[in-house]
């Protein structure tokens, strides 16, 4: 099952860079991540709703529900201005990188899981890798303008780890589907008050339709192809597998986007994917 799982992972990761990659380029970052959520939430909710009503949740069950909702509306907030003030090749591995570390370590300590050493030196390249992609040398100064952008990727990182653990224990509880729905919800709910001040709202919907469509598919599959390979596998062998979707994300902003370091990140990408590529053949203690 641990090569079903990380072909699973591995298209996750593709997905989730390509609508990083639309969110990105969209006039109104804010807009567009909520107006790829909306079709995904009506389709799941009957069938969510129904599962929730009869699903017999504990009290520990239900506090996770909302737990869940809450990372997620945090993670809406911080990736909308994430994208606002950094370049897709510079926040993208930190927001991805932060998790990458403390996903399998939390996964030893707390869930019983286990990493080879070949599991762990795979890891160290992971997070090597993204140390350079990100732009950052040791003993080197950056101003404030440098730092926001990090500093708020890292924010991102943190929900990112808070609401894959959350979601590996509600597996327990519910299927991916309704996580997914959850998930939506939550992220919605935390950037719709923005997102009903944008000036020409409906001109830019229409405008943008193309991408919106793209990431009404690819934001909600992402995440659903995420859940199910954590329902067949440990999570600390899986979750840096994904970040393979770093490598895809470096790439598509240094080509397309025209964002400068390109050599320097694309380079550093290497190391992520030697990285994931120990830890999916070798991470099995």
């Amino acid at each position: 099952m641990i090569i079903v799982a990380v072909l699973l992972v591995i298209c996750s990761g593709l997905t989730h860079a390509v609508w990083n990659l639309f969110a990105k380029k969209s006039e109104d970052k804010g807009l567009f991540l909520w107006a790829i959520l909306i079709p995904s939430i009506v389709i799941l909710l009957p069938t969510s709703v129904m599962e929730l009503v009869h699903a017999d949740l504990p009290a520990l069950g239900y506090l996770l529900v909302f737990l869940s909702l809450g990372l997620q509306a945090a993670y809406g907030l911080l990736l909308t201005e994430t994208y606002k003030h950094g370049d897709l090749s510079q926040v993208y591995p930190v927001m991805r990188g932060t998790s990458t570390l403390l996903i399998p370590t939390i996964g030893v300590i707390f869930l019983g899981e286990s990493l080879s050493v070949w599991g762990w030196v795979g890891l160290g390249c992971i997070i090597a890798g993204i140390f350079i992609m990100s732009g950052r040398t040791f003993g080197r100064n950056i101003g404030g303008a440098q730092r926001k952008p990090l500093l708020l990727a890292l924010s991102v990182g943190l929900c990112t780890t808070f609401y894959v653990l959350v979601d590996k224990l509600n597996l327990h509880n519910l299927s991916p589907f309704t996580l997914l729905e959850i998930a939506n919800i939550g992220f919605v709910l935390g950037i719709s008050k923005s997102v009903f001040g944008v000036p020409n709202m409906k001109k830019q919907l229409m405008t943008n339709w193309k991408g919106i469509a793209v990431g009404a598919i690819l934001n909600p599959g992402s995440y659903l192809l995420f859940l199910y390979a954590m329902s067949i596998s440990p999570l600390s062998h899986i979750s840096p597998v994904r970040e393979i979707g770093i490598v895809f994300g470096t790439i598509l902003g240094v080509w397309l986007l025209k964002e400068k370091q390109g050599t320097q990140r694309i380079i550093s990408s290497a190391i992520v994917a030697l990285g994931i590529m120990l830890v999916a053949a070798f991470g099995a203690s």
